[in-house]
């Protein structure tokens, strides 16, 4: 008699701890229960959590929630790098900001993460061929989050963008993993170039508040970029850099900044 295996449902960590925390949310604060099991309780997934999220954040008059949740949830099952990335993010945000004390807290509460798994989406659909709606959605983010991301622009895994007012990034820019940026952050061009004109971001780069990153430029693995600084040449991995126009000040002074998430000099 051949064996029956029954099924084995996949494990989520990250996902049930979410569905916990949400489970308190609702025990110690009434008020909020209805807001909980709409946005998480009544999902199944993380994946179905986040397409409810953002659908209904960046639903409006011409683009309506239901419409928005469909392209989500298409997307998140064509492409299960969507919802790895969304956990990583998750991850990374609980490890490095201090103002972040559950894994359900990026979900419903901070905007980066959302407009970062808003931009994941568009990202998705702009290589899909699908541009014009890639472009919607950067729209929606934009006016919604104050994010500014290229659909085009690669962003890698564990991103963590603290207060995210005033992001933007261009359309040719490459983010690697692990990196964590502050509010007013710019990965930009410096003129009406045309192709790759933007920076390239490696693993593990912290990039303080209001610094700007100009032009087809690399900035090394595991550095740090101080606050307010104008980088316009190729950081090396592992240095700290500042200034107008921004040089090297010292080392990064530890194996990733982006987890430390120490502003200084050396």
């Amino acid at each position: 008699m051949a064996k029956t295996h029954s099924k084995i449902a996949p494990v989520d960590p990250v996902w049930t701890r979410i569905c916990d925390e949400a489970e308190e949310v609702v025990k110690n604060e009434a008020l909020m229960g209805g807001m909980m099991h709409h946005s998480i309780l009544h999902h199944g997934t993380i994946e179905c959590a986040l397409a409810f999220r953002m659908a209904m954040k960046l639903s409006n008059g011409e683009m309506p929630e239901q419409l928005l949740r469909e392209i989500f949830d298409d997307a998140y099952d064509a492409d299960p790098e969507l919802a790895a990335a969304a956990r990583a993010d998750i991850v990374a945000i609980y490890d490095r900001d201090p103002a972040c004390h559950r894994y359900m807290q990026p979900l419903m509460f901070f905007k980066g993460f959302q407009a970062t798994q808003a931009h994941r989406i568009a990202h998705h659909l702009w290589m899909s061929g699908r541009r014009d709606l890639a472009y919607l959605i950067q729209m929606r983010v934009s006016e919604v989050f104050g994010v500014d991301i290229h659909p085009a622009a690669r962003i890698g895994k564990g991103l963590m963008i603290d207060h995210a007012h005033s992001i933007v990034i261009g359309e040719t820019a490459v983010v690697g993993d692990n990196v964590s940026l502050l509010h007013a952050v710019t990965l930009g061009g410096t003129g009406k170039e045309d192709e790759d004109r933007h920076p390239k971001i490696g693993n593990g780069v912290l990039i303080g508040a209001g610094a700007k990153i100009l032009g087809n430029i690399k900035i090394g693995d595991c550095s740090r970029v101080a606050a307010g600084s104008v980088v316009l040449s190729d950081v090396p991995a592992c240095k700290t850099v500042a200034g107008i126009p921004a040089r090297i000040v010292g080392e990064a002074g530890c194996g990733q900044p982006s987890s430390s998430m120490e502003h200084r000099f050396s």
